[in-house]
């Protein structure tokens, strides 16, 4: 490092809390049904070890405020009472007709140095595709959930872009007339048009941050920028293919800098998983980088010693408070001038 230059420490981290803040504040429709508190008790000292100046969550839910239909995150400011995240900088996403917190899955950006420039991205980038169903009827896809976009000032002069995601599990979506009941589809043929419509919002989300991160770096090729979130997809799949754009799958050299680096990479083999789903381990939840911000990259961590089986854990213990998805964290030593 020259002589002249200061460095300054960054740890940026994704955490998908699962339904955080539930119905009323509490979990859903379960018969030993968690407390707020209870979750608050967990998820507080995860939230604390991260050690994070730029948190990433996804799944925050809004509760209301009395007989008002708007909301706010008010199990959030809870969770985060008495944390240093509590006078974080915060960025989140509203619903499109109110302006407030949806009811569920909102994405919030919480950040020790100032925000600027903060919007959320929903079919700006990319329009709904069009399908035509097997009876005829064309409707439009249309994406679950926005991305959320901040611009983190680290100085004055620094800047990095963090996106916040959470794109579309795979499971099949919902299809008109599809089920006979909340779990049971009427034909296979009905459950893969729900699988196939699943997965192309997954794979548009994952196009519509694409075409976000290429905008950013047409104003900027040296652009400090993160995605971090739940990808639903590990690396090999396509909607990590598509947001990273590597190299080999564009087959044209002068767009190498213009990819990203998953930098959960770096943690070893039997380390790296987020979810463990049916006694198998998987990384679904990523923090990628530019490759300006991967020169300042120090290492990563999944903090999942204590995770539980996403599948076979609500089984066994209804209304667990855990979370069913690691915390990931990635730290940086960014040189930001003298």
């Amino acid at each position: 490092m020259s002589a002249n230059l200061r460095a300054l420490p960054l740890r940026i981290a994704t955490f998908n809390m699962e339904n955080f803040g539930g119905v009323d504040g509490n979990e859903t429709g379960t018969a030993a049904r968690t407390t707020l508190q209870e979750r608050i008790r967990l998820l507080r000292p995860q939230l604390m070890r991260l050690r994070a100046d730029v948190l990433c969550l996804q799944e925050v839910d809004g509760q209301r405020r009395g007989s008002s239909r708007r909301r706010a995150l008010d199990a959030l400011d809870l969770l985060l009472e008495g944390t240093p995240y509590s006078d974080f900088v915060r960025a989140s996403t509203v619903s499109r007709t109110r302006g407030t917190p949806r009811d569920k899955h909102n994405l919030v950006i919480l950040s020790r140095f100032p925000i600027a420039d903060e919007r959320q991205i929903l079919h700006e980038l990319v329009a709904p595709p069009r399908h035509t169903r097997a009876a005829g009827e064309t409707v439009a896809i249309e994406w679950d959930r926005p991305l959320l976009c901040a611009t983190v000032h680290l100085t004055p002069a620094v800047k990095v872009h963090v996106i916040n995601v959470h794109l579309r599990a795979p499971r099949a979506a919902f299809v008109p007339g599809g089920k006979t009941s909340a779990r049971t589809w009427r034909s296979m043929a009905d459950w893969a048009e729900g699988f196939f419509v699943a997965a192309v919002k997954r794979a548009g989300q994952a196009l519509e941050a694409r075409r976000l991160i290429d905008g950013i770096m047409d104003d900027d090729a040296g652009a400090l920028i993160v995605v971090c979130g739940d990808f639903n997809a590990e690396l090999n799949e396509i909607p990590i293919r598509t947001i990273r754009g590597d190299e080999e799958d564009a087959g044209n050299p002068h767009l190498a800098y213009r990819t990203l680096v998953a930098v959960d990479r770096s943690v070893a083999d039997s380390r790296r998983f987020s979810v463990v789903h049916h006694g198998r381990p998987q990384m679904l939840d990523h923090v990628l980088v530019s490759r300006p911000l991967l020169a300042w990259f120090r290492g990563a961590e999944v903090h999942n010693e204590a995770l539980g089986d996403e599948l076979v854990t609500p089984q066994v213990v209804a209304g667990s408070p855990e979370s069913f998805h690691a915390p990931v964290v990635a730290e940086f030593l960014v040189e930001t001038g003298a």
